[in-house]
């Protein structure tokens, strides 16, 4: 069986109960007319996103061994991981530092450090600064934190399926937004257990899991996409492609015209701010990519919300 498993799932719900904010989850049967859909709003989680419940069980397991060395953790993902592993070091008083390309964002930085990591700001892109990162993991045995490969962290996002199972119990279909497929694998174990249809939903620019089982194998793929900031991850995790074929899932594309759309559709009917990455699973439904049986229930992950709704808005 891949990694994580259902068990891993089960004793992630576990550990970080009371520490993760209860799923919310509303009826959207406006989004698409003659479709039972629920969202699931992981997008209200602490830090905005998903990446925070992976976080806490990660932290919460190797405190637990005492596997935490002194120096603490390190992340360079340049995305919401960061600021998931940022805020589950500091409830668990935890250091944590960050690497991140010279040029990123203030509005980041500043971010991360009211979380109270330690920010360093090296390179000219962020593998660059991936690659400052490991070298002070080798040098000071800080535990590389990198969400998508830690059974621990896949574990964690896998329990927003357990979750919404327990508010919807007879649902069909789950459609997930996959970037490098952390999330992914922890729902597909939870919904290969509960006999659920799994989708996984990429832009078209960038597409690590629809390439890799086109392929058979793990490919590094070119990013190109108005979601690269949240779903471009430059390959599909092991594990991921491994649970997409265990859990017979079903990979689709959609071209970023259809994010855009997505997302404003969202603020329109719902006033529903997501990242552009978070709109994917709608997207796949809304462009046919997807397309429900009759009476078919289908529960999309709105897994994050570190967005600029400025362009919502004005709109």
């Amino acid at each position: 069986m891949p990694s994580p498993t259902y068990d891993d799932v089960r004793t992630a719900r576990e550990r970080i109960r009371g520490a993760i904010r209860p799923l919310t989850v509303l009826p959207a049967p406006d989004l698409l007319p003659g479709t039972e859909l629920w969202l699931a709003c992981e997008f209200l989680q602490h830090t905005g996103s998903f990446k925070a419940r992976g976080a806490v069980n990660l932290l919460a397991e190797l405190t637990a061994s005492r596997a935490l060395p002194e120096v603490g953790i390190a992340a360079a993902t340049g995305r919401n991981a960061d600021l998931g592993f940022a805020w589950a070091a500091q409830r668990f008083d935890v250091p944590a530092t960050v690497f991140l390309a010279a040029g990123t964002a203030a509005r980041k930085v500043d971010r991360l450090r009211a979380l109270g990591a330690e920010v360093r700001l090296l390179g000219d892109t962020q593998d660059e600064a991936a690659t400052a990162a490991a070298e002070f993991c080798a040098t000071t045995g800080a535990i590389d934190a990198y969400a998508y490969e830690d059974r621990a962290a896949c574990a964690g996002a896998g329990t927003i399926l357990l979750d919404l199972l327990d508010i919807r119990g007879d649902l069909d279909t789950i459609v997930v937004a996959v970037g490098a497929g952390g999330m992914f694998s922890g729902i597909a174990a939870v919904a290969h257990q509960h006999g659920v249809r799994l989708v996984g939903a990429e832009p078209v620019g960038s597409q690590a899991l629809h390439t890799a089982l086109a392929r058979d194998a793990v490919t590094d793929v070119q990013i190109d996409s108005i979601a690269a900031d949240s779903l471009g991850a430059p390959r599909i995790s092991a594990a991921a492609l491994e649970w997409a074929r265990t859990a017979g899932a079903r990979s689709v594309v959609v071209p970023d015209a259809a994010l855009v759309a997505a997302r404003r559709s969202l603020w329109d009917h719902h006033r529903i701010v997501v990242e552009h990455g978070s709109a994917a699973g709608l997207a796949a439904l809304a462009t046919g990519a997807y397309r429900p049986d009759p009476g078919e229930r289908v529960g999309i992950v709105l897994c994050g919300a570190n967005t600029d709704p400025a362009d919502l808005c004005a709109g």
